[in-house]
């Protein structure tokens, strides 16, 4: 029989309702412009400002297929048939227009007509106290009363989608798909049953509420449509399979995951779960990084990482031992690509960045999973692993707290994770002091009663360096005082001040304090509170007093070289996004007067002709002294606008948005140039890793600039004068000593092997015996490692059976050791363990084989002790 195909049944839904009147929409991003939510969880995400009445609809109706990912089941994936990180969801939208009778219509005439749904085999179920719904399909559906089930609020109420939101009750449809393996009244089965046999495909949300984050209800200013249909379950159904993953959705996927492992899907129970696993993520993996996210230790990063992590174990069950997930992602690009173009856009990137993850994590899953199974032999019959072994696990192998549990369950082994969760807060906590993220008002108790007292200094230094101002309050020694004098450090708080209160990257402006009596150095400016700065100053001279006018006068020319390096870092942040690709995102900064370095995501290093490339598009729009533009936007309005944000960050009702003309555009609250021509040059001075998949660039701006080309300049110079060549010759000057030294190197091997070729027959007229056998024991000095090496092989060679010990004492600096041990001597002596045992002596380390082995030492002046007690070293 030919069913329909899963693209025919996307493109018939779609056309269904837009034959309905409905306006076809894109799928919205996974990342939603929704602080409450990591992903786009369902097809409404995306409207619920509408939904909410915050924003006027363009269109009143509107169809989608929207992509979605949810990992809250994460640990059912692969065990069920059913359940999906990533899925798509169909959905019609009615903003105000239609209500329940359409949607309810609708919905039945898309699944008995343009699917050929058989209608007897469809189920319904209301809220229990909707009886507008009820009668709508028993009355204009026809659908049997017995057929229409009435739920509660656990199974009939949808919403909201996050702590607070649009919601209300919802009308579900079912399937029967004559499933009854695992029902224990088969005769008697509905959808109230949870076997499995009646699998829901398709929930009308009846949109007419607000919830708060009481959970109290009150009306939405307009009634709403929000319908969710299940598209992996509707393919299945369609093509009359039970699984969803074995509807031609994951076909030619699960035949990719076939060959690459040798297995065939169908035929093992465990091997099924790590197909359906590793073929699921797969979905969710592409997808993901074709957002922009890459893997990292938290927020989205982690979901990506732990999805990449869970899909390389279940690899590793199918006898992976190392990166397979290439040609599956390919497989996923191939299927999914023509809907969402994005996959091909991004395919390198997709396949690069897994490679990388998978590399680094199959590094240590040998190790982690061998850990894992001692400790299990060592469990008593609790059964229950302790948090803190669960978190070496994670601290140590980066095992997610997930795969430990279902490596633990395959077991019948719990872990206790109250345990490994205070251990993971008393690790957050010493990274936040680490990083000084603590809170002023948690270090100092007096800062509690500042706040009360001073509910908000204003921040006047966007317009002026310089203003007078009442002094309100004096801190000195954690206590309110009225009156501070010559010598002391001191607090001091303002209701407005010009200096700018280290934030966001950028640090604190310095600069003095003073009246005709008094004057102080600012030494540091810091926010106490989310509201209020302090003031760390010096007296320098006289006393200051409570309710005094003194003038706050900001050091222009730092505050000044801060701007351009600020300016700087959002045109290093855009270029970055254009040469590399729009998954770059700002991880982290330092805009100093000096300096600057940026911190930002990305997979490998920078190749050098990139940051020529990256520094040349900065330094363009640094010539064409754009203007630079700031203005307030609501944060509604501002998310809607194609603004660079960190949304990990917390933003008030207003943001701050700062715009270089069409080239960079981002939430900032930092001081700036007015044009982009002010920062004069940028040079970007480094570019390294500082974490996995987290890189940073240094660079400087202004007279830094100049001062490090001129640095720069005076080096050739040098280095020109002493080769006696002009600057332009240096490099083939370089080049034709390079070609010199390299000869002479060979020269002086050459007679170093023959020098010590001569001393080999030396070497061998002395062995000394060590349980009766031949040990030779010698010492070359400042020989190359290569003839070290050889020497060492010859002497072997023509010992035959024996040990031969050989050291190269390179000066008095250190000393070299090789050990070889002939394999017929094996049960006597262990190079390892000898080369070893020796360095441990001479203050190094090393080891090898048993037959060959290297190490090294660096108290020299014990090597003639060594070789007079060499029998000492060669003892079990």
């Amino acid at each position: 029989m030919n069913y329909l195909n899963s693209d025919e049944i996307r493109e018939k839904f779609l056309s269904f309702f837009e034959s309905k009147g409905h306006k076809r929409l894109p799928s919205a991003s996974l990342i939603p412009n929704d602080p409450q939510l990591l992903f786009t969880v369902a097809g409404m995400v995306p409207f619920k400002p509408i939904f909410w009445g915050k924003v006027e609809p363009t269109y009143t109706r509107v169809t989608t297929c929207q992509k979605c990912i949810r990992t809250n089941d994460i640990e059912n994936v692969g065990r069920t048939p059913r359940h999906h990180t990533f899925f798509e969801m169909l959905g019609n939208f009615s903003f105000g227009d239609y209500f329940k009778e359409e949607a309810i219509e609708w919905a039945w005439e898309f699944l008995t007509k343009e699917l050929n749904m058989n209608s007897e085999k469809l189920w319904v179920s209301v809220y229990e106290t909707d009886d507008d719904a009820f009668n709508i399909w028993k009355n204009k559906i026809n659908i049997p009363e017995n057929k229409i089930l009435r739920f509660g609020k656990d199974d009939n109420w949808w919403g909201p989608a996050g702590p607070t939101g649009p919601c209300g009750p919802c009308s579900e449809i079912y399937y029967d798909t004559g499933h009854v393996e695992n029902c224990p009244d088969p005769d008697n089965c509905t959808p109230a049953c949870d076997c499995g046999r009646f699998v829901e495909i398709w929930n009308i949300v009846f949109t007419e509420f607000y919830a708060d984050e009481e959970g109290n209800l009150s009306p939405l200013p307009r009634k709403n449509i929000d319908t969710g249909a299940g598209f992996e379950r509707i393919c299945a159904v369609v093509q009359g399979k039970y699984d969803n993953f074995k509807s031609d959705l994951f076909k030619e996927i699960i035949e990719e995951i076939e060959k690459t492992f040798n297995v065939k899907f169908g035929q093992d129970k465990e091997t099924d779960v790590s197909i359906k696993v590793i073929a699921d993520h797969a979905r969710a993996i592409s997808f993901l990084i074709s957002e922009g996210i890459l893997p990292s230790n938290e927020g989205r990063g982690y979901v990506l990482r732990r999805l990449i992590r869970r899909a390389v174990r279940h690899g590793a069950l199918l006898n992976a031992e190392g990166p397979f997930m290439r040609n599956i992602l390919e497989a996923v690009i191939e299927k999914m690509g023509k809907t969402y173009p994005e996959l091909i856009e991004k395919q390198e990137l997709i396949k690069k960045i897994t490679y990388i993850e998978e590399e680094k994590f199959f590094e240590t899953l040998e190790k982690g999973v061998e850990r894992l199974n001692k400790i299990i032999e060592t469990l008593d019959n609790t059964k229950v692993l302790p948090g803190s072994i669960a978190f070496e696990l994670y601290d140590t192998y980066g095992f997610p707290l997930d795969i430990t549990k279902e490596i633990l369950e395959e077991k019948g082994i719990m872990v206790d994770e109250d345990e490994f969760n205070q251990l993971m807060d008393t690790q957050r906590e010493m990274a936040r002091y680490a990083s000084g993220s603590v809170e002023y008002d948690k270090t100092k108790s007096i800062y509690k009663e500042v706040i009360k007292r001073i509910n908000q200094t204003e921040f006047i230094g966007y317009e002026m360096l310089e203003s007078v101002q009442e002094v309100k309050l004096i801190v000195r020694d954690n206590n309110l005082v009225t009156e501070a004098k010559e010598g002391e450090e001191v607090e001091l708080f303002f209701l407005k001040t010009p200096f700018y209160a280290e934030k966001g990257g950028q640090v604190a402006d310095k600069g003095i304090i003073f009246s005709n009596l008094f004057e102080s150095e600012v030494v540091d400016v810091q926010f106490v509170s989310e509201k209020v700065i302090s003031h760390f100053v010096k007296i320098k001279r006289g006393n200051i007093k409570v309710g005094d006018e003194v003038t706050l006068k900001v050091d222009e020319s730092r505050r000044k070289a801060i701007e351009k390096n600020h300016t700087a870092t959002h045109l290093i942040h855009a270029a970055l996004r254009k040469v590399i690709g729009n998954h770059v995102k700002q991880a982290g900064s330092y805009v100093g007067p000096e300096r600057l370095r940026f911190d930002f995501t990305h997979f490998e290093s920078l190749r050098e002709d990139e940051i020529v490339e990256i520094e040349c598009l900065v330094n363009e729009q640094i010539q064409k002294a754009l203007p630079v533009i700031t203005y307030i936007k609501s944060l509604d309005e501002a998310k809607n606008l194609d603004a660079l944000a960190l949304f990990e960050e917390k933003y008030g009702d207003t943001v701050r948005i700062i715009e270089i003309n069409e080239f960079s555009r981002e939430f900032c609250g930092g001081t700036h140039v007015s044009n982009t021509g002010e920062i004069g040059m940028l040079k970007i001075i480094s570019e390294f890793s500082i974490s996995s998949g987290v890189r940073r660039i240094e660079a400087i701006t202004g007279i830094e600039s100049l001062k490090y080309v001129n640095h720069l300049e005076k080096i050739v110079n040098s280095i020109a004068t002493k080769l006696e060549v002009s600057r332009d010759n240096i490099e083939s000057k370089i080049d034709e000593f390079m070609k010199i030294i390299k000869e002479q190197e060979k020269e002086i091997k050459k007679l170093q092997s023959q020098l010590a070729s001569k001393e080999i027959e030396r070497f061998l007229e002395n062995p000394i015996l060590v349980k009766g056998e031949k040990v030779i024991v010698a010492i070359l000095e400042n020989v190359d490692k290569d003839v070290h090496a050889n020497t060492a092989d010859v002497l072997s060679q023509k010992l035959g059976k024996g040990v031969v010990i050989l050291f190269n004492k390179n000066n008095e600096s250190n000393v070299s050791i090789i050990v070889k041990v002939s394999k017929e001597l094996i049960n006597k002596f262990n190079a390892g363990h000898i080369a070893k045992k020796i360095a441990s002596y001479l203050g190094g380390g090393g080891g090898g084989s048993p037959i060959f082995a290297q190490a090294g030492g660096k108290e020299v002046k014990k090597l003639e002790e060594v070789v007079k007690n060499i029998s000492n070293f060669l003892e079990d």
